[in-house]
């Protein structure tokens, strides 16, 4: 039976093209390429909207005087909200999935550009960076489900690293713009603005070309692209509702929620690095906005370079569970030579940066064969309902990401003194140096006058004072006095968090190893082989069916 063609009329009407997006066959191999290269786009776009304001926290956090605690929190509320946006998203099994993203792009492009740079208040900032996680947690969701759809099992790892780029190129692009933009009269207002404009961007391109398959196509498993007569044959007589009766108890089982939150808990070290590795090279080593992004682009560009590699590796072994076995344990040993490294002040920059390619390389050899893994594990329990176990995942993950950066500011306490005062009690250092030397030469009258108001010490103490320390030396310190004042204030407690900041953090990073002890057991309960033996002859088995079952749709040779 020859295969249908992949051509779909266009629909007469322009509201009908800008909705209805739906094919009735599936694509040849170039739409293909071309929907899953948009879905790719869109989810870099989104992801770098969505980073942008970690790469620039600081200033961010400087003007809305926001402590760390609070711009934490800013991104806890953003994660709640997309989490239940995320089971929303979920109904995409009988909505459709192009629609959500297209006009979710629009709907992030505009905030991202138009609003959010310009929020009046911390509070309105708050706000629009929640609208923004609902959007995104909608979008996390319909994208890898597309990706699902335009992409057979035995081609999945590569489709999902490629789509797992998308977070990850979204997070080098904001290192990479941010570390060469963000300077002189830049401000992070800029920074957020570049950011929506490419939202804006790829939505045009997405709302011109993207395309999805119709439910009676997507709602089948599709093992290889030799399968495609067979799918749109069976599609014919698919009762697509009644393929989604009780899909939502379906999923929940311990293949796809412990998958789900094993997964989750192995990206701790991650979401740090998303949202917190600026300020904790910043604290604890002292570097620039523009350096510490530069030590992240080693970590975005070896984990892009290694999900697109191991997926294809993946795809074409067969297999997904040793992969993820090899990448997690490399991953744990990295983790352990990274954080023994979070205390030591001369650990140079080239060995966190070797350091930081070594985290991506292993987390791409665990991330992209788990999303094949995972969205088979879904299609074995039902295949009509993939966007629904994709919405538990999304649940799932938007959940401990929130929980993780809620208990950051917990264990690494030390970072609002830090970030709220420590570059105004450097600067009062440096600007005092001169006033402290003197002080330091002469504690005993120095206290004795810190015991009354300026101008007012007795006669004998200010003769003293005049006698021991001289008239220039006083006047010294007299111009010194707002500098002395910040320290005096603030610098006690800038002092103690410089010295726990380091150890704080090492805590974190033994926490983030403990996510992933936890993902290890969980990758044997998930579907597929572990021997690429085994997996071939199962391949070879369905082609031999496939072969069968076209024979008795068609008798004629294929």
């Amino acid at each position: 039976m020859a295969p249908s063609s992949p051509e779909e009329p266009e629909a007469p009407a322009l509201a009908a093209r800008l909705w209805n997006r739906q094919l009735t066959h599936y694509p040849e191999n170039r739409k293909r390429y071309s929907y899953l290269a948009i879905v790719v786009l869109a989810t870099i776009s989104l992801y770098y909207q969505l980073y942008v304001q970690f790469a620039v926290a600081t200033p961010i956090m400087a003007h809305y005087q926001m402590t760390f605690t609070f711009f934490v929190y800013v991104s806890v509320i953003g994660n709640v909200v997309g989490a239940f946006a995320s089971l929303l998203a979920g109904l995409a099994d009988r909505w459709g999935r192009a629609n959500l993203v297209i006009y979710g792009l629009l709907i992030t492009g505009l905030l991202v550009t138009f609003v959010l740079p310009h929020a009046p208040n911390k509070w309105a900032f708050v706000l629009i960076s929640a609208l923004v996680g609902f959007v995104e947690g909608i979008i996390l969701v319909a994208t890898p489900a597309l990706v699902r759809d335009f992409s057979p099992q035995l081609g999945r790892a590569s489709a999902m690293g490629s789509w797992t780029m998308g977070p990850v190129i979204g997070s080098l692009v904001v290192t990479v713009v941010t570390s060469n933009t963000f300077h002189g009269s830049t401000t992070w207002q800029d920074e957020i603005t570049y950011a929506g404009i490419s939202g804006l961007v790829v939505f045009v391109l997405a709302l011109a070309w993207l395309r999805e398959l119709s439910p009676k196509l997507r709602d089948q498993i599709m093992v290889s692209l030799r399968d495609r007569a067979l799918v749109e044959a069976r599609a014919k007589g698919l009762d697509t509702e009644q393929a989604l009766t009780g899909h939502w108890r379906q999923m929940l089982h311990l293949d796809v929620v412990g998958s789900a939150f094993a997964i989750s808990v192995f990206l701790l070290l991650y979401y740090a690095a998303v949202g917190s590795a600026v300020i904790y090279f910043s604290t604890v080593f002292g570097y620039s906005v523009e350096r510490a992004n530069a030590v992240l682009n080693w970590y975005w560009a070896a984990n892009a370079i290694s999900l697109v590699v191991v997926g294809l590796i993946s795809d074409r072994l067969k297999v997904r569970k040793p992969f993820m076995l090899i990448g997690a344990v490399a991953s744990v040993i990295v983790l352990i030579v990274f954080a023994l490294h979070a205390t030591e002040p001369k650990t140079g920059y080239y060995t966190f940066a070797l350091l930081a390619a070594g985290i991506g390389i292993t987390g791409g050899f665990t991330y992209a064969p788990w999303m094949a893994g995972f969205t088979e594990t879904v299609e074995k329990r039902n295949p009509a309902a993939t966007a629904t176990g994709l919405a538990i995942w999304g649940w799932v993950i938007r959940l401990v990401v929130a929980a993780s950066a809620a208990c950051l500011p917990l264990v690494v306490s030390s970072v609002t003194p830090l970030v709220g005062h420590g570059a105004q009690v450097a600067a009062a250092a440096q600007e005092a140096a001169p006033a402290l030397a003197i002080v330091k030469a002469h504690p005993q009258i120095f206290a004795e006058l810190a015991k009354y108001p300026p101008g007012t010490a007795p006669v004998a103490v200010q003769q003293q004072a005049a006698q021991e320390v001289g008239l220039p030396g006083l006047g010294t310190v007299q111009k010194a006095g707002p500098q002395l004042a910040v320290l005096t204030k603030y610098g006690a407690t800038v002092q103690q968090a410089a010295a726990k900041n380091p150890v704080q953090w090492q805590h974190w990073w033994w926490v983030c190893l403990g996510g992933q002890l936890i993902f290890l057991p969980f990758i044997f309960v998930m579907a597929g082989r572990w021997s690429p033996r085994r997996a071939r002859e199962d391949a070879e088995a369905h082609e031999l069916e496939l072969a069968e079952q076209l024979r008795q749709l068609d008798p004629e040779p294929v």
